[in-house]
């Protein structure tokens, strides 16, 4: 794989690495993320779920069986010898309530007017399986308050579908900035990966060089 551009990698299948690093997420942001952290996974895949929460299933709780659950379905799928499985699932809640990851238009509209001058969380579960046993993870909050936004503000920006594909219908990293007026946490978390917290556990899985 190339490395991104502006990345330093390490390498996650250099001499030096015990285990080469599979991403089980095709997300362009968390394969920029780690590329900020200057690692390049050794391979990108994928993990094909039913998504939906379970029945009152809690925002932490959710976000948390999925990263694990992707992790462990790509680690099952893999074949190319042994490996770390680094998964993440992030989930933007107004207080229980999971907001979808907006599909359309009417999904981005639907999720700005709701978070429009409130305060709301951003919870990302990253989990990191090894070629067998169990899944190490993490939960990250951050909290985030919008300004109130005006009908013109939300249909513009649904209009550029830069919410479409997002949890909460919205992409920090673009132009929705403009509608922070707080935020209390990990900046990275919000995008899609805390690194902090990631690195740490890539660390702690014998990850090398970190």
């Amino acid at each position: 794989m190339t490395s991104p551009k502006g990345a330093s990698p390490i390498a996650s299948n250099s001499p030096k690495a015990r285990l080469p690093l599979v991403l089980a997420s095709e997300s362009p942001r968390r394969l920029a993320l780690l590329a900020q952290a200057g690692i390049v996974p050794a391979a990108v895949r994928g993990a094909s779920l039913d998504e939906t929460p379970k029945k009152q299933e809690i925002p932490r709780l959710y976000a948390a069986r999925l990263a694990a659950e992707k992790a462990l379905a790509v680690r099952a799928a893999w074949t190319n010898g042994l490996a770390l499985f680094l998964a993440a699932d992030t989930v933007v809640a107004c207080g229980r309530r999971i907001l979808p990851k907006a599909e359309s238009e009417a999904d981005v509209r639907a999720c700005l007017k709701l978070l429009s001058g409130r305060r709301h969380q951003v919870l990302t579960a990253v989990a990191v399986a090894p070629p067998e046993g169990p899944v190490r993870a993490r939960l990250v909050t951050t909290r985030v308050q919008f300004c109130r936004l005006t009908e013109a503000d939300i249909e513009t920006y649904a209009q550029t579908r830069e919410g479409e594909g997002k949890a909460g219908g919205y992409a920090i990293q673009g132009r929705a900035e403009t509608f922070v007026r707080a935020i209390s946490g990990s900046y990275s978390n919000v995008v899609g990966l805390p690194l902090a917290e990631t690195l740490g556990l890539l660390r702690g899985c014998g990850f090398p060089n970190l």
